[in-house]
């Protein structure tokens, strides 16, 4: 409820949510399940995916439309600017939405929501949770589409201070319309083991889509490196995509088949007991907003060993993160570096300094931002943002 004790109904739209995973459709879920608790109405839409198709809901009474569209690339459905029209209206009228909350900028379901909403009348808030480029012919594409959608929105939310700048100057849009909130994890699900793990064998756990953008190329290299030089450290690499056939050559190739564990897709319920059974999260993405990955590993008392690109040194102090330059040879000295300091690092500690970065004071945040959109509260919303000491 708002300053004024009224409830609101709010339309998150996305192309990516459960059964999906990732942090897009993990940020949408938890703010979803915290916005609920403060006694609003939250509805998503989303494309089919699978058998999965029509209206369900899952924990907490959430209500998902799964649209009966197909995705056709990038579990993107096909962009048609004005078939989405007649859906769209239809849930905006039926749930009586107050707000509608687009999320991802390459989500073609969120740009025509966002479009179709403001036509109505409806206030539109959007976050943007990527970054983007501007010299390659998609990112010039992706631009002009955003830079067309958020014209006309009442505010935009993005997940870190280097994400904020690259959305302001891809879409043109005013910095006075664009804020800043970072993610949040939940630590409740994200506990440390209860019995400290030995360092008789060094367990590096790298989970991650296996895709060009999150560095699997760089791990293909990382790997074989610190495993020669350091006898005694273990792989476990969680996670599936197109780049997965070359981290498999790569184990062939080097005779890494018991120092190299493969556990493919990774359910998110099962993310922790991966992570609670290493030392070291390695993190090698190539261009990352956030990286929530990074928050979960910490929130489970894992020393980080990251790429230095886009938001990743904003999320975790230095005594948290080695950060690296997204190169072989500076990951490795990264990873060393990491394992020589890994007997001063309590779990237990990093636990609790991770737990100040709570979902329900960050959701309750991105609510003042979207109730100041429908007029509930001025835009020059003071927002606290938390941070971790």
């Amino acid at each position: 409820m708002d300053g004024q004790g009224r409830k609101h109904r709010i339309l998150m739209v996305s192309d990516f949510f459960f059964p999906n995973f990732g942090g897009v459709e993990s940020h949408i879920y938890y703010l979803s399940q915290c916005l609920l608790k403060l006694g609003h109405k939250v509805v998503v839409m989303t494309h089919a995916y699978g058998t999965r198709s029509g209206v369900r809901y899952v924990t907490g009474g959430l209500k998902v439309y799964y649209v009966p569209w197909k995705p056709f690339l990038m579990q993107n459905t096909l962009p048609t600017l004005f078939l989405t029209f007649p859906i769209v209206r239809t849930i905006l009228i039926r749930e009586k939405i107050s707000v509608l909350h687009g999320h991802q900028a390459f989500s073609t379901l969120c740009h025509e929501a966002l479009m179709h909403a403001r036509t109505m009348g409806y206030k539109v808030v959007f976050t943007d949770h990527s970054l983007y480029g501007f010299a390659d012919a998609g990112s010039i594409h992706m631009n002009k589409v955003l830079q067309f959608t958020l014209a006309d929105i009442d505010l935009a939310i993005c997940v870190s201070h280097t994400s904020k700048e690259n959305t302001v100057l891809r879409s043109g849009i005013s910095p006075q319309k664009v804020f800043m909130v970072p993610n949040a994890v939940d630590t409740a699900m994200f506990t440390p083991s209860p019995e400290r793990l030995s360092c008789d064998e060094i367990v590096i756990v790298v989970i991650s889509r296996l895709v060009y953008r999150k560095g699997a190329d760089l791990l293909v290299e990382v790997i074989p490196e610190v495993c020669r030089l350091f006898p005694k450290v273990r792989f476990i690499v969680g996670g599936d995509g197109p780049k997965r056939v070359r981290l498999e050559e790569m184990r062939e190739k080097f005779s890494l088949q018991d120092r190299v564990e493969m556990l493919g897709a990774v359910p998110h319920a099962q993310v922790r007991s991966v992570l609670i059974s290493g030392h070291i999260f390695l993190n090698s993405s190539l261009t990352e907003a956030f990286c929530i990955a990074i928050l979960e590993a910490a929130s489970c008392g894992l020393l980080t060993v990251s790429t230095r690109v886009g938001g990743v040194p904003e999320v975790l102090p230095d005594d948290m993160i080695v950060l690296a330059e997204p190169s072989p040879e500076d990951m490795v000295l990264a990873v060393k570096k990491a394992i020589d300091m890994l007997p001063g690092i309590d779990p237990q500690v990093m636990h609790l300094r991770v737990s100040l970065n709570t979902l329900p004071e960050l959701a309750a945040v991105h609510l003042q931002l979207t109730l100041s959109a429908i007029g509930s509260f001025s835009c020059k919303v003071a927002c606290k943002f938390i941070c971790i000491d």
